[in-house]
């Protein structure tokens, strides 16, 4: 009798337990949805660096072509895009996106896509978005363009993205070009490679100490020990 007595005073507890777990379950739920929510609103993280992009990418093929004296390619507007999202979860508070894929076209209805292989955010107070192996692409009427980092880092407060390692970028017809120490300002659509930038063009070479590119004017400028190396014959001219 005594041990019916003890199982039987046991049952209200375990009810219970059951109970706090199906609500713990069911406010991780909302946690999630509420997490893909603000991911996915206009004007998030996804959506300014998917509209810089529409700019930058051109604007690196064009940082090239400038040296040719070709008009730069940087579109202007609103960009449009479809987002693809392989998985999101939330761990601790943590946004995690692994296999994102934003696809656009800009103004001129060039397409182009990025693809980061992870983009983490520890803490809603750090502010900081942390990616890895990001991928761009785009189709210009020259050919495709790819552009491709190791990794960067968004600052949510203050609009700007700075790169891990060097920025590689290589287009058609023997484009190509490698910036270090490059940040990003979303805001003012400035863009900074501070550690030296070197490149290739049909017509010969070039390096300089830093890069700046300002997307609003379309001007470029190599900053410290610019040269250029030309190859004679090779000079196309548009």
């Amino acid at each position: 009798m005594n041990d019916l007595s003890t199982a039987t005073a046991e049952m209200p507890s375990a009810e219970f337990t059951a109970t706090e777990l199906e609500a713990h379950e069911t406010r991780a739920a909302a946690e999630l949805r509420n997490a893909r929510q603000h991911f996915a609103t206009p004007g998030g993280f996804h959506d300014k660096v998917v509209r810089f992009l529409g700019a930058a990418l051109p604007m690196g093929v064009g940082v090239v072509a400038a040296l040719m004296v070709v008009t730069p390619l940087t579109p202007r507007g609103e960009v449009s895009f479809l987002l693809d999202r392989n998985k999101v979860a939330i761990i601790d508070e943590r946004l995690r996106v692994d296999n994102a894929t934003y696809r656009g076209s800009d103004t001129k209805g060039q397409p182009f896509s990025l693809m980061a292989g992870e983009a983490v955010q520890k803490s809603s107070a750090e502010g900081i978005v942390r990616m890895r192996e990001l991928v761009a692409r785009i189709i210009l009427p020259e050919g495709p363009a790819r552009l491709t980092a190791q990794g960067g880092s968004f600052d949510i407060d203050e609009d700007t993205v700075a790169a891990v390692g060097p920025v590689r970028l290589t287009a058609a017809d023997g484009y190509s070009m490698v910036a270090r120490g490059v940040s990003v300002d979303l805001a003012d659509k400035r863009m900074v490679g501070s550690r030296g930038v070197e490149g290739a063009i049909p017509a010969g070479t070039f390096s300089a100490d830093a890069i700046r590119a300002d997307l609003n004017a379309r001007t470029i400028l190599l900053d410290g020990n610019a040269r250029l190396r030309m190859v004679p014959g090779k000079l196309r001219m548009p």
